[in-house]
């Protein structure tokens, strides 16, 4: 069975097990998302150190309220499409896929490769829009919805370098390292690793990945700054086969990938959601060549 803990994007597990109601909830939530395919009653209890008399009275709790479903009696237990429309109508709402869009298939189209856009959320940075450009060959496609793994994502190292060093260790000690065993061979595993990319990453004024995330992935990735407040508000991420998405191409890329991001900068001003105070950082576009 596939340990419940692999998976790409989803956050690190608690140290301690969740005790109040809505944090056990919530906790549930975010493990049934993780495991799209579902997970018997047991199996959540037991990743989550709940009761599993608590755990069955919680979902079934989600079940009469529709956002959780049961396969068959004493079956798996699921997210519903609820939790989709949910999403969905925040991001509507929000207008953020509907400026970003049309801006990451225009330069889809032109890498070839896919595109993907991150957002600042609180701790977490979140993808909430996507772009397919190849055509065809082995093609890297997925979800959106999901939370990045800080520590080993050209995005989240994009995000990371405009922090503090101390809130940026802080954000990944939090979420956890990605194990290479569970990522790729050249994910950072200690403190060390990790401020070594951060500062090229800053000096440089975009991230590049080569294994970190998968074994056969290299990524390269930009962070969207506030044109008002110089804080990051999201990423940009360009991401492929390292055999296709090679050392030349990446370099190929990279104005493009830098221009993109500005024009998505201006383009999500006028979201509402976006507009709210998030962290400050530094002015990306603007890289102390000295750093």
């Amino acid at each position: 069975m596939k340990s419940l803990a692999d998976g790409r994007g989803e956050a690190a597990e608690k140290d301690k097990a969740p005790s109040g109601v809505l944090e056990r909830t919530l906790s549930i939530l975010e493990l049934l998302a993780r495991n799209a395919r579902g997970l018997q009653i047991f199996e959540i209890a037991d990743t989550l150190g709940i009761p599993r008399s608590a755990t069955h009275r919680l979902l079934t709790s989600l079940v009469e309220h529709g956002y959780v479903k049961q396969e068959r009696e004493h079956g798996a237990y699921l997210l519903t499409a609820r939790i989709v429309s949910l999403a969905f109508t925040f991001l509507s709402g929000s207008g953020i896929t509907d400026l970003a869009q049309p801006i990451i298939d225009q330069l889809a189209q032109r890498a070839g490769e896919l595109v993907r856009l991150a957002i600042v959320d609180g701790d977490q940075l979140t993808w909430v829009a996507k772009a397919q450009g190849s055509p065809h060959g082995l093609r890297y496609d997925p979800e959106t919805g999901q939370v990045a793994r800080l520590s080993c994502s050209a995005s989240g190292l994009a995000w990371l370098s405009t922090l503090d060093e101390d809130e940026a260790i802080s954000l990944v000690e939090k979420q956890g390292f990605g194990s290479r065993e569970q990522y790729g061979p050249n994910a950072p595993q200690t403190r060390a690793e990790l401020l070594e990319l951060l500062r090229l990453t800053r000096r440089r004024g975009y991230s590049e990945t080569v294994q970190t995330y998968y074994d056969w992935m290299s990524s390269i990735a930009a962070p969207i700054p506030s044109p008002n407040t110089g804080e990051t508000i999201g990423t940009l991420v360009v991401a492929g086969p390292s055999m296709r998405l090679t050392e030349e191409k990446r370099n190929i890329l990279i104005p493009d990938l830098l221009e993109t991001a500005r024009e998505l900068s201006q383009a999500l001003l006028v979201s509402a959601t976006l507009a709210r105070p998030q962290r400050r950082a530094a002015n990306f576009f603007n890289a102390d060549p000295e750093l």
